[in-house]
């Protein structure tokens, strides 16, 4: 059934349906005509009883099992959002908040990942913040046997992050030829980004300075492939505040906190979800079902694209919680974390 457009409906069906959905949003309950009347509504409850019946018919209400209540549908809180709500802009407290995290010292992830817990905690929903593998300049690079056919490969960028990596390594290979590919690519590639790297990696071995022996030779091609392949396969993505989720009401609905849980652990499908969202430069809405991923959940996300300085988009940052989340203060204050985000990533 299509949503009708909120000009469609009467004065009084607005000011009903806004009531209903105020409500429910708040308290997480079906909402009966007699809570509607002591709203100020001017109708008497079977007036009032009507009218939802009303727009239940068109699809923007719907009564759950056997209640007398009301809650909005997700075609509901879609015309409420892209029609009817009236944004609360954060407080000046929640913007120093979010702006002291953002500030956090050290690695960009550490700050990224104190933003997405400070927005976790201000929504009361899990924090979600994306960027691409960050073009991280190399300091230096070595390998651990870990086995005749394995090693780990370990990388140290110049900011101190260290990442490890296991490989598989050419048969026959010695402690004393691992060592030597670690120094030929840290003294070769110190100093480069990845992208560099490539391109010098590709010239120092086809010319005669790269006296390595096969094996040496193979486990340096390697050894900076995995990290290559890596970056370009898998954005960073930071989620925080999962605990948010199980509040009062969805402790009566456990099976549907489950399937919310599981799919945060597919952090793949949630990437493909966020980078859906960095088209354009306004704020994305997914509501329950509109995106398969939370079908089953029945989950929203808010996201929004952020930018660095170059116009050029940088990450998505966004929370998820369920349908019945404080849109009207939520969406403004993932507007301002990713104009934040914006001024640190840029």
């Amino acid at each position: 059934m299509a949503t009708p457009p909120i000009i469609e409906l009467s004065a009084r069906a607005r000011d009903i349906f806004r009531v209903v959905v105020d409500s429910y949003l708040e308290s997480g309950v079906p909402v009966g005509s007699k809570t509607i009347a002591r709203s100020g509504i001017n109708l008497s409850p079977a007036s009032i009883r009507g009218v939802m019946q009303e727009l239940e018919e068109v699809g923007l209400l719907a009564a759950p099992h056997t209640s007398a209540g009301r809650m909005p549908t997700e075609q509901g809180l879609r015309l409420f959002v892209d029609g009817m709500m009236h944004v609360h802009e954060p407080s000046a407290e929640e913007r120093a908040a979010i702006e002291a995290r953002a500030g956090t010292h050290g690695p960009v992830e550490e700050a990224l990942a104190a933003t997405t817990a400070i927005l976790s905690g201000l929504s009361a929903c899990a924090g979600l913040v994306m960027v691409p593998k960050r073009e991280v300049k190399l300091r230096s690079i070595g390998f651990v046997p870990l086995s005749p056919v394995q090693a780990l490969a370990v990388l140290v960028s110049e900011d101190g992050s260290v990442e490890n990596r296991v490989l598989q390594v050419p048969g026959g290979m010695t402690s004393s030829a691992l060592v030597e590919a670690g120094n030929f690519m840290t003294a070769t590639l110190g100093g480069l980004t990845l992208a560099e790297a490539q391109g010098r990696l590709e010239r120092e071995l086809k010319g005669t300075r790269a006296a390595l022996d096969g094996a040496a030779r193979e486990l340096v091609e390697r050894g900076l492939a995995v990290w290559s392949e890596d970056g370009e396969r898998r954005p960073v993505l930071i989620v925080r505040g999962q605990g948010r989720l199980i509040d009062a009401a969805a402790a009566a609905d456990l099976e549907r906190v489950r399937d919310l849980l599981d799919d945060l652990e597919g952090k793949q499908e949630i990437a493909s979800l966020l980078d859906s969202a960095r088209a354009g430069n306004s704020t994305r809405i997914f509501i329950g079902a509109e995106n398969k991923l939370f079908a089953l959940s029945g989950s929203s996300v808010i996201a929004r694209p952020f930018r660095g300085l170059d116009g050029q988009v940088v990450g998505v940052v966004g929370v998820i919680g369920p349908t019945r989340l404080n849109y009207a203060r939520v969406v403004p204050m993932v507007d301002f974390t990713a104009a934040t985000l914006a001024r640190l990533m840029g």
